[in-house]
C-alpha cells in the first residue's frame, strides 16, 4: 500500500518562503506523476504542481514562477519549494501520487494546468501552509 507522509508546513509572512516534503513509501512506480494539492476552508481542492515520470513539471497559473516541484528518486521524495508566498496561498497542501491499486482518496482527484490533466489516487494527510500578510 502506497503512503504519502507530508512535512514542512507552518506559518509566514507574504513574500517568504516554504519547503514542502512528502516521503513515499510502499509500492511507487516512477513511471506514475506525483503531485501537490492544496484547499482552503470555504474553497475547492486545487492542483498546484504535478510531475511525471519523465521529469515534465506543470504548474497551476497561480503559482507558476514562484513553486517549484521536484523528486529525488533514490530518497522516494517529493519536494514543493514555494517562494513569494502569498496570503490567497494559505491552504492544506497534500501530497497525492497515481499508482497502480485500489487508492486511498475514494474518488479520482484531478490536476488540470498548462493544458494536461492527471489523475491521482493516492494522498497523503496534509501540512498547512499559513501566510500572514
Amino acid at each position: 500500500q502506497v503512503q504519502l507522509v507530508e512535512s514542512g508546513g507552518g506559518s509566514v509572512q507574504a513574500g517568504g518562503s516554504l519547503r514542502l516534503s512528502c516521503a513515499a513509501s510502499g509500492y511507487t512506480d516512477r513511471r506514475y506523476s506525483m503531485g501537490w494539492f492544496r484547499q482552503a476552508p470555504g474553497k475547492e481542492r486545487e492542483g498546484v504542481a504535478i510531475i511525471d515520470g519523465d521529469g515534465s513539471t506543470f504548474y497551476v497559473d497561480s503559482v507558476k514562477g514562484r513553486f517549484t516541484i521536484s523528486q529525488d528518486s533514490a530518497k522516494n521524495t517529493l519536494y514543493l519549494q514555494m517562494n513569494a508566498l502569498k496570503p490567497e496561498d494559505t491552504a492544506m497542501y497534500y501530497c497525492a501520487a497515481n499508482q497502480p491499486g485500489p487508492g486511498n482518496i475514494g474518488t479520482t482527484w484531478f490536476f488540470f494546468g498548462q493544458g494536461i490533466a492527471r489523475g491521482f489516487n493516492y494522498r497523503g494527510q496534509g501540512t498547512q501552509v499559513t501566510v500572514s500578510s
